[in-house]
């Protein structure tokens, strides 16, 4: 039956998420925070993760109650993020700023060849999602450091450490003592796009804000950076989309 007709079942909540019956069944974080003053109902536009967010003293079954109210805005919104696939031979992913087919060929070493990402067989069927993921974190590095270490030299800084992570909700980030970091996903991304993210970050060596001077600084470090920016901004959930790790549905969504 469809949604608002048909019986409502109950919400099961196991290990502080919310079940919610389907079809199909969804699945919500419950998060209490001190800092928050009213229920507030998430979903990441980058990975699909519905989180509810509860003041630290408010009655669960109360906010279960608004979750079963916000259900058909939860769906939709669910809709609308890009659909999640486990990397597997055949499948499709982001290189550089294309599209190559990973397949499976000889030898122990991943390598692209032509508009094709070849890795090694796998008879157990387990292991190419973790292999394609350690080849892009290995890209990532190798194209971020030139760029990080030229960027960094123009404005006479230096980077402390630079390191990858699969981060859900920015591209990089910078410390006060230096140390910089970016999400490995930006090997996904054309090129200049990487660079840009470079660029950016590197600019918080020299201003920890996003002031007039700041921006002024990543302009003289890339002047066209206007358009890297717009093209995160329109195709970034995209590089979210590829899951490379089997997950259950309240990590990944």
């Amino acid at each position: 039956m469809e949604l608002g007709t048909r019986k409502l079942e109950a919400i099961d909540v196991q290990g502080g998420v919310a079940h919610l019956p389907g079809p199909p069944v969804l699945e919500v974080a419950l998060r209490r925070s001190g800092r928050a003053r009213r229920l507030s109902l998430r979903v990441s536009g980058l990975d699909g993760r519905a989180t509810l967010t509860m003041p630290l003293r408010f009655p669960q079954a109360e906010a279960l109650g608004f979750l079963r109210d916000k259900e058909a805005w939860l769906r939709q919104a669910l809709d609308r993020v890009p659909v999640r696939q486990l990397m597997a031979p055949g499948r499709e992913v982001l290189y550089q700023g294309r599209r190559i087919q990973v397949r499976e060929g000889p030898g122990r070493q991943i390598r692209v060849v032509e508009d094709a990402l070849v890795v090694p067989r796998d008879a157990t069927g387990t292991r190419t999602g973790a292999r394609v993921e350690a080849f892009l974190k290995t890209s990532a590095r190798a194209a971020l450091l030139p760029a990080v270490e030229e960027y960094a030299g123009r404005l006479g800084r230096t980077a402390q450490a630079v390191s990858l992570r699969d981060t859900r909700s920015r591209w990089g980030s910078c410390t006060a003592d230096g140390r910089l970091m970016f999400s490995w996903r930006l090997i996904m991304a054309p090129p200049e796009v990487l660079r840009y993210v470079a660029a950016h970050e590197v600019a918080h060596l020299a201003h920890m804000d996003h002031s007039r001077a700041f921006w002024a600084c990543v302009g003289r470090l890339m002047p066209d950076y206007g358009a890297h920016r717009d093209w995160l901004r329109e195709h970034g959930a995209q590089l979210h989309s590829y899951c490379f790790r089997a997950r259950s549905a309240a990590e990944s969504g």
